[in-house]
């Protein structure tokens, strides 16, 4: 299951039930006017989710350190949504999540080592 699966249903299980005026409350009511109760993904300032935000240059050098930092903003965005709640549950959720991101971020750091070292190799055909 995909990290936005997760959020996804995370998001939906907190807010199940919730009235129009319990979001308004929380700060949901922009969302609400706009969403009712679906799922809309985007950040903390409403900004919707576009493909833009995915990178390639073809270049495997600088599409790897693209996403090693895009591991590690995911990484602080989960330590940030950790710091805003004491639901005991979520943070499991979002501990995994985070931790996740920590071993993706290694796992690309190691690729980026072999891709390296792979064009400073000679290549003979």
């Amino acid at each position: 299951m995909a990290h936005w699966e997760i959020i996804g249903t995370l998001i939906y299980k907190l807010t199940d039930g919730a009235t129009p005026e319990q979001l308004r409350r929380a700060g949901m009511g922009d969302h609400y006017a706009q969403h009712d109760h679906a799922l809309y993904p985007h950040d903390a300032a409403g900004v919707p989710w576009t493909a833009a935000y995915i990178q390639a240059t073809g270049d495997p050098i600088a599409d790897l350190h693209e996403d090693l930092a895009a591991e590690q903003k995911a990484r602080t965005a989960y330590e940030h949504l950790i710091n805003l709640t004491d639901d005991a549950g979520v943070i499991a959720t979002l501990s995994f999540l985070r931790e996740r991101e920590v071993v993706h971020f290694q796992r690309f750091g190691e690729t980026l080592m072999l891709v390296r070292e792979y064009l400073a190799s000679k290549h003979i055909f």
